[in-house]
């Protein structure tokens, strides 16, 4: 006759719960996944799946009782290292989205919105579609691969424990949020130095001719300089794109740092 003990139990339940804990927890913070297009139905079931691909490769988990005070903390702690990570992964696409509404303000067209199904929110026309060429992008390098291959890796770098997180982690975390402004404007800074020289141009043509119609004049060809530059550096985004996407994966396993002692 098998007999299994409680021990037993629980270390199964704990070795497919505290990952599954981490993993649904990025699912639903990182970019692709979290999207309100995306069903929850279907958010869970690829995290179970990840978690069911993944369990057996992973390193010891710490023999604990899920049901516990311990365990509860555990899983929490879990929770909270997936959305950190999960929001170290949305520093790409928070980039291009605050590139797109530098160029749609530099454009004139920041008072034009869009109702974007995916986030199920009015985002600005150039916002979106900068995002929608970010995720491209994304998926033709198959950066979904890449990052569920650095949340497996995470589970090394930041082994599942009773240990508190350091406070300095979160600082780090919150730091990041730098990188969303710094990225975000370099990725627009060669559009609006084109809009700018277009509108120096526009002032001297003014003060050249004043019986011309600057306002009827200048939004046309503003618009016009925008899309011909924005069209123009599109072929340079793929190398910004791929550093920014090294950066928020070293991000995803460096932020969350174990307090020492």
């Amino acid at each position: 006759m098998i007999s299994i003990a409680t021990a037993q139990i629980d270390a199964w339940i704990a070795a497919f719960m505290f990952p599954l804990a981490r993993i649904l927890a990025f699912v639903a913070a990182a970019p692709l996944w979290s999207m309100a297009g995306i069903p929850r139905r279907t958010r869970l079931i690829l995290a179970i799946a990840i978690a069911m691909a993944i369990t057996p490769a992973l390193p010891p988990m710490p023999e604990v009782a899920p049901a516990s005070l311990a365990g509860l903390w555990i899983l929490l702690q879990q929770m909270l290292i997936g959305i950190g990570m999960g929001f170290a992964a949305r520093i790409v696409f928070a980039a291009f989205d605050m590139a797109g509404e530098f160029i749609g303000a530099q454009m004139g067209l920041g008072f034009a919105t869009f109702f974007d199904p995916l986030s199920a929110s009015q985002t600005p026309v150039v916002a979106e579609f900068m995002g929608l060429v970010a995720l491209l992008l994304f998926l033709s390098m198959n950066g979904h691969l890449l990052y569920v291959a650095t949340l497996a890796q995470s589970f090394s770098a930041i082994p599942v424990s009773a240990t508190a997180i350091g406070a300095g982690s979160w600082l780090n975390l919150a730091e990041l949020g730098s990188k969303i402004f710094s990225a975000g404007l370099l990725l627009a800074l060669p559009v609006i130095v084109a809009l700018m020289i277009t509108n120096i141009a526009l002032a001297v043509l003014t003060r050249a001719a004043p019986q011309l119609n600057i306002f009827a004049l200048g939004f046309p060809l503003t618009l016009i300089g925008g899309f011909v530059a924005l069209a123009i550096s599109l072929n340079y985004l793929a190398a910004p794109l791929q550093s920014l996407f090294e950066y928020a994966m070293s991000a995803m396993l460096g932020f969350v740092v174990p307090a020492e002692g």
